[in-house]
């Protein structure tokens, strides 16, 4: 994995909107740009289990 360090001084992706609407355009994304993240449907389910289970 590169230096996270290095994607504080790149270009940042195009967005598309203004102000509180602005966003990083979808099509413009890459995996450089960090858009993979394969355990997010897993990450998800655990903490939706974790948010149902009553604290003891």
């Amino acid at each position: 994995m590169a230096d996270p360090l290095d994607k504080a001084t790149s270009k940042a992706p195009p967005t598309l909107g203004e102000g509180c609407l602005s966003r990083y355009d979808p099509d413009e994304l890459s995996s450089e740009d960090g858009t993979e993240f394969p355990g997010a449907a897993e990450l998800w389910r655990q903490v939706q289990e974790e948010s149902q289970t009553p604290p003891q």
